[in-house]
């Protein structure tokens, strides 16, 4: 049986000062009425029923959560005590689904990015079901229509099969966030296809991966998987949580795993990983500006304009191109469009300065 894990546990530093720790970026309207978080639900029905999604997350962020999605049962909040980063959180989901279903084959998604095509997408996460029931682990790879140098690649190794249309391919290896000139050869070769973070395995397989390369917090999973069900599930849980290995799947099981099968995909996609990313996805006026808000503009072109301040509030800019200005009740930003994946440093140095009430 196919069952959807959503990993909703990050907070989103790159679209600060938006999202807060309070409010991460899955819980922020960023597209349209909905937030990313409903957007991450929405878009996987019919293919998977509520009662087969769930959700990795902090119970302050499930808080949040909970009241966006009734339809989801509560017991499918899967709750970290803390964040220990993507490798233990697929794993504390994988005990979960083997205890409910011994054959459960787990796809892995991400609470935050933005899809426009939700029919050819669930199309492929149904393709790549089928091939990870027999055995090999599969992740969509997304076709790249730039040099991007912000995400991982994943070369394409030789064609294996064709399911539902899609073709499959072994994967040839990852390479993490290459320089522009590599990210170039890359594009320009068509054998390389973004890493997107969607996974398709077995729960069993991706347990017996950790076994092989994370054993310590394999160890730590069983104990944790041992105690489910009992009144010293959370106990244990506690206990064990502080000391499992913070490590991203990627770096953990991704670069070193065998029998990985690859399926590119044309889907729309986008990471929402900075404010120049959100203004690409959204519809721009005559002079490519994107505005939230109130906003009189003057010989302004290619910016991003977001106002959340009381109603009332009105934003006036003259001369200005490729900007992100974001107004909030305590923080305004103001960056070129350039310079957006910038702000996570930003907030690291607001960090560093003490200026926790902002973060």
């Amino acid at each position: 049986m196919l069952y959807a894990v959503i990993m909703a546990g990050g907070v989103g530093t790159r679209l600060w000062p938006l999202s807060r720790k309070n409010r991460p970026k899955q819980a922020l309207r960023l597209i349209g009425e909905r937030t990313m978080f409903q957007h991450a639900v929405d878009r996987l029905a019919p293919l998977f029923p509520p009662e087969r999604i769930f959700v990795v997350t902090s119970d302050l962020m499930a808080d949040l959560l909970r009241p966006q999605t009734p339809e989801l049962p509560a017991d499918n909040f899967i709750l970290e005590p803390m964040g220990r980063d993507s490798a233990p959180a697929a794993g504390l989901a994988a005990i979960h689904l083997l205890r409910r279903d011994p054959d459960a084959v787990m796809v892995m998604l991400t609470a935050d990015h933005y899809i426009v095509d939700t029919g050819q997408f669930r199309a492929a996460l149904d393709a790549a079901g089928q091939v990870a029931t027999a055995g090999p682990i599969v992740t969509l790879g997304i076709r790249p229509n730039y040099p991007a140098t912000g995400f991982g690649y994943i070369r394409l190794g030789e064609a294996q099969t064709i399911v539902n249309g899609f073709r499959v391919y072994a994967s040839a290896g990852f390479t993490e966030k290459p320089d522009v000139a590599t990210a170039l050869s890359f594009l320009e070769s068509r054998r390389y296809v973004w890493n997107s973070g969607m996974f398709i395995w077995r729960a069993d397989r991706l347990l017996a991966e950790y076994a092989a390369q994370l054993p310590e917090l394999h160890a730590a999973l069983a104990r944790i998987a041992a105690a489910l069900g009992t009144p010293a599930a959370g106990q244990v849980l506690a206990a064990e949580w502080p000391n499992v290995t913070r490590i991203s799947i990627d770096y953990g099981i991704m670069e070193h795993a065998q029998d990985v099968s690859v399926i590119p995909v044309e889907i729309g996609w986008s990471d929402i990983g900075s404010w120049a990313a959100v203004h690409d996805v959204l519809p721009r006026d005559e002079n490519g500006n994107v505005t939230v808000g109130e906003l009189v503009a003057l010989d302004t072109h290619g910016c991003y304009v977001r106002s959340e301040r009381s109603e009332g509030r009105l934003v006036a800019t003259i001369g200005l191109k490729d900007l992100v200005i974001v107004d909030t009740p305590d923080v305004l930003l103001v960056c070129p469009k350039e310079r957006a994946q910038d702000v996570r440093e930003l907030v690291n140095l607001l960090a560093a300065r003490g200026k926790l009430e902002r973060l």
